[in-house]
């Protein structure tokens, strides 16, 4: 079986954490970079990571590692893989240049960051859904001036508990939808310890979470057209994001009106039956089942539900009519996991099952 030399640009935040946890006995992926800001850039890993904030040890595989500067090393980084995952905390206008500059160096990029989700030739995948948007990497490498090098995005890590609930049902013509997001604090890139304020409390505002909410679906919905992807027009989705008391695990209250209104029935089937790419190529972070659907009537929890599959599944629950819309439904996600670097762990090898990396 190939294996790919990967490098991690943003190793010491939480994010990077979660990759290197899932990366360390990856039967694909072999990390040979790690890179952070300057202000990492020199030390051994373990010096360089100020607090270990993910639930599991630090692979001790990499703790000696000396963490490069990913703006200064950038060439030696590029040279050295195969292509890198990226989560890095900058502002938007830098991770773009930043993403474009090691593409422009043939390093394909696998973006955590949400900068280029909107470019019109960048693939926003999620890849039980949208594997299909591949294929604009052809029109994107076109721009860049580029034989290997690209960036491919996931999408924001709260869609993860609501999107694929709905697109097994769009065969019933969704018309509209509102959801309402319950996020745990390692969304900030938080824990309890240090956001002391959570606890206790729900925060009702979490800073341009409600447009990507409402949006970014519509990208993933999308079809290609001239080299680039033109969002749907709809169904129309209206969100409220919250910060909740959780530390892993977004939840997401859904309302969903159809043009044909299914069965319950029909729905449970839709998401029974339903799988996607990963699964039809038995990728190695796929779930086995994407969508799991709880009977009980306090379920899906995250303290209980979030781990299931390896936190690569999606849930469902409290499946029942609405008075105003059609229907209402409980769906969940592992945020740090499916949401983010599991996310893009699958998503990198989904690109390698297709001979993006080769």
């Amino acid at each position: 079986m190939k294996k790919y030399n990967v490098g991690i640009i943003g190793a010491t935040g939480m994010v990077g954490q979660r990759f290197l946890t899932l990366l360390a006995d990856h039967p694909l992926f072999n990390v040979v970079c790690l890179a952070a800001s300057a202000n990492s850039a020199g030390k051994k890993y373990k010096d360089a990571v100020k607090l270990w904030q993910v639930p599991v040890a630090m692979p001790e595989k990499f703790a000696d590692e000396v963490v490069l500067d990913a703006t200064a090393d950038m060439k030696k980084i590029a040279e050295a893989v195969d292509f890198c995952f990226c989560a890095v905390n900058m502002k938007k206008d830098e991770i773009r240049a930043l993403e474009e500059a090691y593409a422009k160096l043939e390093c394909p990029i696998v973006s955590n960051n949400s900068a280029h989700r909107f470019t019109d030739d960048v693939p926003m995948i999620i890849p039980e859904i949208n594997a299909d948007h591949l294929e604009v990497i052809k029109a994107q490498r076109k721009r860049l001036g580029t034989k290997r090098g690209f960036i491919a995005v996931k999408s924001n890590c709260s869609l993860q508990s609501y999107v694929p609930l709905l697109h097994p049902l769009k065969k019933f013509g969704i018309i509209s939808a509102a959801v309402c997001t319950y996020q745990a604090v390692s969304g900030a890139g938080k824990t309890f310890t240090t956001m002391p304020e959570i606890l206790d409390n729900v925060i009702p505002y979490i800073g341009g979470e409600e447009e990507k909410s409402e949006k970014e679906p519509l990208k993933i919905w999308g079809e290609i057209k001239d080299g680039k992807i033109i969002p749907a027009a709809s169904p129309a989705i209206t969100a409220q994001c919250l910060r909740v008391p959780v530390s892993d695990g977004h939840t997401a209250a859904v309302f969903v009106k159809f043009a044909q209104k299914p069965s319950k029935e029909q729905i449970l089937k839709a998401w029974a039956e339903f799988e996607g790419e990963p699964q039809r190529l038995n990728l190695p972070s796929a779930p086995k089942r994407f969508i799991h659907y709880f009977e009980e009537d306090n379920r899906p929890q995250p303290k209980l539900d979030r781990n299931l599959e390896g936190g690569m599944a999606v849930c469902a629950g409290r499946l029942r009519e609405d008075i105003v819309f059609d229907y209402k439904f409980i769906g969940f996600s592992h945020n740090t996991l499916r949401g983010a670097a599991g996310g893009a762990v699958l998503l990198a090898e989904l690109l390698a099952a297709k001979g993006y990396f080769d």
